[in-house]
Order: C-alpha cells, then sequence, then structure tokens
C-alpha cells in the first residue's frame, strides 16, 4: 500500500523526528499529520530545520481525548505517543497505562472504524523482561518487569481483535533505541556511555555489565515503520507482533561500554560488582524479522552509531558532565514541566493557554 495520508502520533519525541524524515522521503506526495501532546517539543538538538516542517499538519492535543475527526482520509496510523521509558512509567505508573495502553486501543477503535488500512504500534523487546542467554522469539513467553513494558504487552494483546483483512495490526517489538535524533534522549544505555565518556571521561556501569541489551538505530525504526505501513496482512498475517532490530545488535551492557571505550581512547570503565543484579535482561532472535522485511533490514552498525553520536556531541561543544540531571533525560524535563506548574499530576496541561507554550522556548534551555 502507497498511503496518501499518514497520521503519526508522538512525532515531537525522540524516535519521531527520524520517522518524519524517512516518511517525507519515501512518501513525497503523502500527507503526513503529526499528533503530540508537545512535552518534549522544546528539547532539540538539532540544527538545522525543525522536523515538524516536513510534515503537512502539526497538531497538538492529548492521545488520552484524540478528535476522531482527525482521521478522516488517513491510510495508516502509526502510534509512537507513550510515556516512554521505565524512570517515567515507575513514577506515573496509572497514568501510563492510561496513556500507553488505553488510550492506544480506543486509538485502534477509531482507526478502524474511520476506514484506516494499518495502524503500526511502535512496542518493545522490554515485554521479554528476564530472558537469559538463549535469544528470544515472538514465541517466547512474556514477562513484563516495569510498568513501561506491561502497558506495551497489554495494548498488544488489546489490539489483535482489531486485526483483519480490511485493518492490519502491526506491532514492532523494538530493542532499545540509540543514536542520534532531532531531540536526542541520554537516558538510553548507549547514548549515555557515549555523553559520559564525552564529557568525564569515564563510564559508570550500574550494573556488573552481564544484562543483555539489543539496540537498534532510531534511523532503523523509521524503516521499520516504512515496511509496517505497506505490509499486506499475507505477509504475516492481519496481527502481527515482530521483532525489531537485528541479531548482530544484541549486546551485553559492558560490552557496549569497552565499543564507547574504544572508539573513544582514555575512557576509562568502572563496574559496581556490589550492584543488585540488573533483572532486566534479554537476548532478542530477530529471524522473523528478517524473513518478513529483508529490504528494510538495520543498516547501521555500533561503531558508525557511537561515531555519529561523538562527532555530534562535539559538534554542540556538549561538555556537561551532570548530564543526568539535565533536560536531556526525559523524566527530568518532566520534571521541570511539574515544578513550573505547567504540569498536572496527571500529566495533562495545567492551562490550555500554555498548551503551545513548548514550542516558543529555548532549544538552549536544554543545556542549562
Amino acid at each position: 500500500m502507497i498511503p496518501n495520508r499518514i497520521l503519526i502520533t508522538g512525532n515531537m519525541g525522540y524516535v519521531g523526528p527520524g520517522v518524519v524524515q524517512h516518511l517525507r522521503q519515501t512518501f513525497p506526495d503523502a500527507e503526513l499529520i503529526g499528533y503530540d501532546l508537545g512535552f518534549f517539543a522544546q528539547c532539540l538538538t538539532g540544527t538545522g530545520r525543525l522536523p515538524e516542517s516536513r510534515l503537512n499538519r502539526q497538531e497538538f492535543g492529548d492521545v488520552r481525548q484524540f478528535p476522531p475527526g482527525l482521521l478522516a482520509g488517513v491510510d495508516a496510523v502509526v502510534h509512537l505517543a507513550a510515556i516512554s521509558n521505565d524512570p517515567m512509567g515507575n513514577l506515573y505508573e496509572a497514568v501510563t497505562m492510561e496513556i500507553n495502553h488505553r488510550a492506544g486501543i480506543e486509538l485502534a477503535r477509531q482507526a478502524k472504524a474511520a476506514g484506516v488500512r494499518a495502524f503500526v504500534f511502535a512496542s518493545s523487546c522490554s515485554v521479554y523482561g528476564t530472558g537469559g542467554d538463549e535469544a528470544k522469539d515472538e514465541t517466547a513467553s512474556l514477562n513484563p518487569l516495569t510498568a513501561y513494558a506491561r502497558s506495551k504487552m497489554a495494548s498488544e494483546q488489546d489490539l489483535a481483535p482489531f486485526a483483519d483483512e480490511e485493518f492490519a495490526v502491526t506491532c514492532l517489538r523494538f530493542a532499545t533505541a540509540s543514536g542520534w535524533s532531532d531531540r536526542l534522549r541520554l537516558d538510553l544505555v548507549l547514548n549515555d556511555f557515549v555523553a559520559s565518556a564525552v564529557t568525564t571521561g569515564e563510564i559508570s556501569i550500574l550494573s556488573d555489565g552481564t544484562p543483555w541489551r539489543p539496540l537498534i538505530h532510531v534511523r532503523d525504526m523509521a524503516r521499520a515503520i516504512e515496511w509496517a505501513i505497506g505490509r499486506q496482512a499475507n505477509r504475516g498475517g492481519a496481527f502481527l507482533a515482530v521483532n525489531a532490530g537485528s541479531d548482530e545488535w544484541n549486546y551485553r551492557v559492558g560490552e557496549l561500554a569497552a565499543a564507547v571505550a574504544e572508539a573513544l581512547p582514555g575512557t576509562r570503565i568502572s563496574v559496581n560488582p556490589a550492584a543488585a543484579p540488573d533483572r532486566r535482561s534479554y537476548r532478542v532472535d530477530f529471524g522473523l524479522f528478517r524473513q518478513l522485511a529483508p529490504n528494510h533490514q538495520p543498516r547501521h552498525s555500533l561503531a558508525a552509531t557511537i561515531a555519529e553520536l561523538h562527532e555530534r556531541l562535539l559538534a554542540l561543544r556538549f561538555s556537561d558532565a551532570q548530564f543526568r540531571s539535565s533536560r536531556l533525560m526525559r523524566l527530568r524535563e518532566l520534571t521541570a514541566l511539574r515544578e513550573a506548574g505547567e504540569l498536572t499530576e496527571q500529566l495533562n496541561w495545567a492551562c490550555h493557554a500554555t498548551a503551545a507554550s513548548p514550542v516558543t522556548r529555548s532549544k538552549t534551555a536544554l543545556m542549562t
């Protein structure tokens, strides 16, 4: 299917800018519509054009109160909107389930009723939880350990009944996101390691370094989403939950640190052998994705991803050794908005008049 109109929810986060750029390049004549509440709109790290300028329209709104009229004429929905990591999910557990699960299911119901043909859901390999050394394929049991992972599992389960020959549902169980974005996050393992090496010359591993973490570059996530938009129901079934990533990108946390240290000579690595075991460890089998999407396989290597992060941070003159307390950490940005009285406890904008305020805030603020 070549879509005429695509709706992307949560497009103003870390993954969204790369998705928008890739879809604009792949479907130059399609109408692209963004829908986002704008929590992280101000967290810009790109120095070029505003990512949303590639859209035909940017709509601001809460996915929990999604306007059904926005789905008119839409061929495909790319559903990225979510409370997007474990620290935020743990602090806002009830809200996480409301946004990540219930709102997404309601959106799918509305999308099917509106005649949308493809619904692409950004799921996560974190649904496997504790996996040991055996690579998990899609038939493996799920053991989500956090509110974020539980919300993804529940969403997959409740999306399945909507799928049929007229409404293809694809749940992409993404590996851990990494790499440069125009809205960079540093609360992701590889990005954190590179930023720490750049600013302090040291990487501190808070575990014993043995947990498995499959990774994927954000631009390769965009390629997988492109494939899912055009996927026919006979390629995987009307409902498909598939691991999205590459077998070559299954790494232990300690191996990721070693790769960064090799790329940035002089970087020291410290490990905390007394740390409590990190149960979030899963090695993943991406064979089904390789079989179904041979032309949309990840292209970025670990070495190239590290090099790009390094180069772009240097270009920004990034030197904040306390970046884990900065607004490049998504929980820190939410906290700043809460402390400023802009967000309620339920993560709603406190006043409709400030709903667009993140767009106008200076991008230099994220460096303070």
